[in-house]
């Protein structure tokens, strides 16, 4: 019997990876790995099994990865010592004789001088880990999510407009959930091996797309304003983000700006076995609920 370990399953990706498994795997095939087990009642009431394990300690992630055949490496969080965790994950999945590990670095283009702070380099370190292991690995390479465009255009748009620094490049983001498909299938296929795919979605767009596609949905003109990078981090931190944060989702524009995620391969398509989320659907369904609130609060005379 395969079994098949994620490691982060109390977040986003983690959790979502594993229920998508679940649909395709018996619970007694999986495997969650999570620093509070405790947290993740909801898995276990599915029949996957929690492991207790933390990236920085090496024997507790040996130990964790017995009788584990197939690794999800979800990436750790950034401004943290990345590498290190990496490659304890790495070399613990190694010595614990697993055979596969997938992982999940940001797409970055072949010829691209573009650096992401605290994602590109630990990424391509981890890469190279894997490479020289000996272990058979697969590459899932995101672009950036659907679930941050909100962040990424200011807070609000619907009543602030869509706030980005100068630039007219476009991004084929993914939503969460459709990545954490194609890892469930990617993990519960063969084939995948040594492997690298660029999981765009589709199809791309630019701020000033996102702009009108609000514009739609909220049934009146949202405005694109190009701000100042200060600008832009000094609303954004209005919106209850800390500085770090928001410098952090201004790095992520500025790729965005510079056309680093702006692909249209049909990796994501092809392991999902359909059309990717839009990002007119993805943010219908996210902003249906600024629309719901708006509507109560007149309703009520706020």
């Amino acid at each position: 019997m395969t079994k098949i370990l994620v490691t982060g399953a109390t977040g986003n990706i983690g959790r979502l990876t594993l229920k998508h498994l679940l649909k395709r795997r018996p619970g007694s095939e999986l495997v969650g790995l999570a620093r509070d087990p405790a947290k993740a009642a909801d898995l276990t009431a599915n029949g996957i099994e929690i492991r207790q394990g933390d990236y920085f300690d090496y024997e507790g992630l040996a130990r964790a990865f017995d009788g584990i055949e197939k690794v999800m490496l979800v990436s750790a969080t950034a401004f943290t010592d990345r590498n290190t965790q990496h490659q304890n994950v790495v070399d613990a999945a190694k010595q614990a004789g697993v055979q596969h590990i997938v992982f999940m670095p940001i797409i970055r283009k072949p010829d691209s001088a573009f650096i992401l702070p605290q994602v590109t380099e630990e990424d391509l370190f981890v890469e190279g880990r894997l490479q020289a292991s000996g272990l058979k690995y697969t590459l899932v390479r995101h672009p950036p999510f659907l679930d941050n465009v909100e962040f990424y255009v200011g807070g609000n748009a619907l009543e602030t407009g869509v706030q980005a620094p100068a630039g007219m490049g476009k991004a084929a983001y993914a939503s969460r959930d459709d990545l954490a498909e194609a890892h469930a299938v990617v993990l519960s296929e063969s084939g995948h091996e040594n492997k690298a795919y660029s999981l765009y979605g589709g199809p791309a767009v630019s701020f000033a797309d996102i702009a009108k596609i609000l514009s739609q949905i909220g049934d009146k003109p949202v405005t694109y304003n190009v701000v100042s990078d200060q600008e832009y981090i000094a609303h954004l931190m209005a919106q209850g983000l800390s500085e770090p944060a928001a410098g952090f989702v201004l790095a992520w524009v500025h790729g965005v700006q510079a056309g680093e995620w702006d692909g249209q391969t049909a990796d994501l398509e092809r392991l999902l076995g359909r059309k990717p989320v839009t990002a007119a659907e993805f943010l219908r369904a996210s902003f249906a609920g600024h629309l719901a609130k708006g509507s109560n609060d007149t309703a009520n005379g706020y």
